[in-house]
């Protein structure tokens, strides 16, 4: 589970340096809490999952400012569809459904959400959103940002769309690793039926 040393990676300076921090502190929490969620959202997707954690390898001079995994139907890759996420940033831990970096039949994807925000509307309160997975800025989940950030998800060519929880890195929940976990799972199992509208989508797109 994610602690104080996992959080403590970002003040390591240089690539070099950091990167070896990340490989031991974080990516080993990344393939374990990602093998739960795989065992959890495989039968309720009726599909296999597969593990994707960030390996960083264009980088040849800054060090990341943060790190992240994925679970994607796709074995090659994760950013050409909808799919789930978990990373972390100097102040919080995150668990997404991501539509990042152009993913193929993006304004479907997006018109789909846009024409189901019921869904989105019965998350619980405490899910945020974000329009850019580079910057760790969030934006609280209302009908009106929600809309907006389909929008320009559909409309605008770099648009994003995020959506999820977050636990902030002085949450005293990370004293209770199985809570923490249960937290993660539950979240997840929120997003799917999102996610399923995102992926149906785009599958019928392909389709016509």
């Amino acid at each position: 589970m994610f602690t104080e040393k996992s959080f403590a990676v970002f003040d390591v300076e240089g690539l070099d340096g950091r990167m070896a921090a990340i490989r031991k502190e974080i990516q080993p929490t990344f393939q374990q809490l990602d093998e739960v969620f795989q065992q959890v959202l495989e039968p309720l997707l009726g599909e296999e999952l597969f593990i994707h954690i960030a390996q960083h390898r264009r980088r040849t001079t800054y060090p990341p400012e943060n790190t992240w995994s994925a679970l994607s139907r796709q074995k090659r890759g994760y950013k050409m569809e909808p799919h789930f996420q978990l990373g972390i940033w100097p102040d919080y831990v995150f668990m997404w459904l991501s539509c990042i970096d152009q993913p193929k039949n993006e304004q479907a994807i997006a018109q789909a959400l846009l024409d189901n925000q019921q869904a989105i509307a019965g998350l619980s309160p405490d899910f945020v959103l974000s329009g850019d997975h580079t910057q760790p800025k969030l934006e609280e989940l209302s009908p009106e940002n929600t809309e907006r950030l389909l929008k320009r998800f559909r409309d605008v060519k770099k648009g994003e769309f995020q959506i999820g929880r977050i636990i902030k890195k002085e949450d005293p929940i990370w004293k209770d690793p199985e809570a923490a976990q249960a937290f993660m799972v539950e979240t997840y199992e929120q997003l799917v039926p999102i996610y399923q509208l995102a992926i149906e989508a785009s599958f019928a797109q392909v389709e016509n």
